[in-house]
């Protein structure tokens, strides 16, 4: 099957010299120019052919372009930063059209009207032809996460379509925390957040040397397939409670935290 190629375009380091575009530290940003490692980013989210796909943050556009190679249907992007909307501009009128550019904060952004809603499909179904990937920005990426993991709890936000999968970027530690088994060093809150309500997958590394400017630390490319039954059968706002208490001190006191015979109820049946 021959995919859908753009035509030529300027280089991703173009468009940054064009636009006189700079990572603002301030909102933690890290360019990825090289354009193998976001064509490896798209393949870890699966077949985007004919999809709708939500892109957090695009930036100068090197994962949008993989995106829209792929042959989708519709590209959202949702961009916080107006120095980047000429850019994206470009690659709509390149594409055709297919970019949808958003400018706003995903925080904030409505992603249970983003998309038609033909696409919705049962929770018990396979996952709707619906997926967001992004580079994330470090200082959003937690935060972020938690608020979807509450929104696919819940079944609202972008998981009004189903189980909508995601393939997002976090600090490799980060990464590693999301993924670790039970009983693994790394294991955390986001350990239990994420896969009592994920099948959670840590696709590969990326170096600090691949980002402009370079990061501290390397990344992780991490994806998210929401399960049909949650591990824990209980409330989201009681997990996070209960969670944040067990880990709330460090690993070798973590007992402290469920103490309280308040705790030791709440924690009671759920297995951490």
């Amino acid at each position: 099957m021959t995919l859908y190629r753009l035509p030529p375009l300027p280089t991703i380091r173009e468009i940054i010299k064009l636009y006189n575009l700079r990572a603002e530290k301030q909102l933690s940003q890290n360019f990825l120019l090289d354009l193998k490692l976001t064509d490896k980013i798209v393949r870890k989210a699966g077949n985007l052919k004919n999809a709708y796909v939500c892109e957090v943050g695009p930036g100068p556009g090197g994962i949008t372009r993989a995106i829209l190679n792929t042959g989708v249907e519709e590209l959202l992007v949702v961009e916080k930063d107006t120095r980047f909307i000429p850019g994206l501009k470009m690659l709509n009128e390149a594409s055709l059209g297919k970019v949808r550019i958003v400018h706003g904060d995903i925080l904030t952004y409505r992603m249970d009207r983003a998309f038609p809603n033909h696409l919705k499909k049962a929770w018990e179904d396979d996952p709707p032809n619906v997926h967001i990937i992004g580079n994330l920005p470090f200082n959003v990426s937690t935060p972020l996460i938690i608020k979807w993991l509450e929104e696919m709890a819940n079944r609202t936000g972008p998981f009004t379509y189903g189980r909508t999968p995601m393939t997002l970027t976090f600090q490799c530690e980060v990464a590693q925390r999301m993924t670790a088994p039970t009983g693994g060093k790394q294991r955390s809150r986001l350990s239990i957040m994420t896969q009592y309500l994920c099948q959670v997958k840590h696709c590969f590394s990326i170096p600090g040397r691949a980002f402009v400017p370079k990061p501290e630390v390397d990344v992780g490319v991490v994806h998210f397939t929401p399960l049909i039954k949650p591990k824990i059968d209980q409330p989201f706002k009681l997990i996070e409670k209960v969670v944040q208490s067990v880990f709330q001190l460090r690993r070798k006191y973590c007992y402290r935290g469920v103490s309280d015979e308040k705790w030791l109820k709440m924690v009671s049946g759920l297995k951490i």
